[in-house]
Parts: C-alpha cells; structure tokens; sequence
C-alpha cells in the first residue's frame, strides 16, 4: 500500500490517504477508519490494529485535485548514509571534495552516518532554493529512504526489517563548496528545502529493496542510474549500526546514500543551476520531480 499527506487546499490542513500512484486516485483515510484523523506518525503507530481493516472503498478521489505534501515530517533530524555505492565512493573520493577519506580509505569500512535537519524537507513539485548567496556548487543526489516503524535500540540485522515500516524517495540536495570548506557535512546538506521527499511512503511488504532501481535525470539527461541491492551497507547493516546506542523511534527516517552520477562526478562538474529540472525516481515507488528555484 501507498500513503500520502494531502492537502486540499492552501487553508486547509493535511490529511492521510491511501494512494494508487497509477491511476492516480486517493481515499482519506478518515473515510475508510472510523474516527481517524491523525498524520503520518499515528498510521504508523496505529498500524498493527488496523492494517487487516485498510481497504479502497469505491473509486476514490482525483489526486490531481490535491496538494501531495512531503509524506512525512520526522520529529527530529534525518539520519543520513555517505558513500555507500561503491562507483560513487570512489566518485566522491577522487572529487577533492571528501575531506572524510585518505588514499587508503576510499570504500568505508563502516557506514558513514550524519544528520540532515528535518527543515530540509519539501515535497514533490516544489522549488529547490538556490542559495546563490551562500553555494554556488549545488548538486543532487537520488536516494532511497527508509521509514522506521517499530522502533528501538540494540536492533540486531535479523530483526532489523521487522522495525521498517515502508520506504519512499529522496534527493538528497548538497551544496559541494560548503561540505569541503566545513569538513563535516551537516552544514552543507541542511540549508533550508534542500530535501525533496516523497510523493508518498510505500508499506514495506511492496519493495524488495535488495531489487530496485534507482535513477535521476537533470533536464532530462539521465544522470544516476543504479540498483539499491548494489549498497555497500546493506538496511540491516544501516538499522543495527545506528540503533546500537541510538534508539530508533516511529516515523524516524533514514536515508541510504547516492549512487554514482553526481555533479561532481563530472569534468568539469554539473552543479545545478536556477531553473535546472531534477527528477529521481525509485522502481516500484513512484518518482518526484523539482525545479532549482532563484
């Protein structure tokens, strides 16, 4: 099943709907719950009780008449994998702009975890901000983000997909100059909107994620194109490395790493540009699509 967050209009709050990405029709949730009208974290918290009961009930709505929002607003910031394809480890590390490596370290010996603040999310259709005044080396990266549904800490990897509640579609937007000027990378992944996410959250029981293509395209000229069971650190890997002193809570979000094909990848690089279209899309999952605004 896929979830979205809707809004019907600009005044209006949002609301949870169960979505049929292809023929593009959606069913509140309220109508098909008695008594529902939380967001995204109470489906998620409420999801054992009322899984078996959720089921479209005629021919649901246009979603061409709502607003899809960002799927979900995690609580706290977004933990974030770097390097963990191994055509963009080496990418990166022959960039000049990985300040995290030496010669002898260009694939990770363990996942590279940092956090990129909840404030960075916007949803599909919306611009990228610039931020010309502050980066003038913007790239993107398509990612695959997992959503945490069983939470807890010391997550071994056996039980490790027991805790995913569903998965959806990132970009991963980083502004270059400032990851290498700063060393650390939170700075430069956490400016203002620089995370589209959605269109909505695809229930795990959907996704093989050892078997699902990945790809971008910058004004159509596909750029990433990769498979997620080509991840160095594996979602058990990811799950058990970062719960083992960091209890995972529902709705917590965890993005997995790019695939080769960055800007920087490039000679010269690409770094996106005011009214540059970026489009990712995750096979089985749907696909978001952003301009880069002024």
């Amino acid at each position: 099943m896929k979830f979205a967050t809707l809004r019907s209009s600009p005044d209006q709050p949002t609301f949870v709907a169960l979505v049929d990405g292809d023929a593009q029709r959606y069913w509140p949730l309220s109508d098909l719950i008695s008594g529902f009208s939380g967001d995204m974290h109470q489906l998620i918290q409420a999801w054992d009780s009322i899984r078996e009961t959720l089921s479209p009930s005629g021919d649901g709505l246009p979603l061409s008449e709502v607003r899809v929002e960002a799927p979900i607003h995690p609580q706290r910031n977004m933990f974030c994998v770097g390097k963990n394809y191994f055509e963009h480890a080496a990418e990166f590390s022959h960039s000049g702009f990985d300040s995290s490596t030496n010669a002898d370290d260009v694939v990770p010996k363990c996942p590279i975890i940092f956090t990129k603040a909840y404030s960075t999310l916007i949803a599909d259709g919306d611009e990228i901000p610039r931020h010309a005044t502050v980066t003038e080396q913007l790239d993107y990266e398509a990612e695959f983000a997992i959503i945490i549904g069983k939470g807890g800490r010391g997550i071994r990897k056996a039980q490790a997909f027991d805790h995913v509640w569903g998965y959806t579609v990132a970009n991963d937007v980083t502004a270059r100059d400032l990851q290498k000027n700063h060393k650390q990378w939170h700075l430069a992944k956490s400016l203002d909107g620089l995370c589209p996410m959605g269109p909505w959250i695809t229930t795990a029981d959907e996704i093989d994620p050892s078997n699902a293509s990945i790809k971008c395209w910058v004004n159509g000229e596909l750029r990433q194109d990769s498979n997620i069971g080509q991840l160095i650190f594996d979602i058990p890997t990811l799950i058990e490395t970062i719960s083992a002193g960091i209890e995972l809570k529902p709705g917590d979000v965890i993005i997995t790493g790019t695939p080769v094909g960055v800007g920087i990848g490039f000679e010269p690089p690409k770094f996106l540009q005011t009214g540059d279209v970026v489009r990712v899309e995750v096979e089985g999952m749907g696909a978001i699509e952003n301009r880069v605004g002024q």
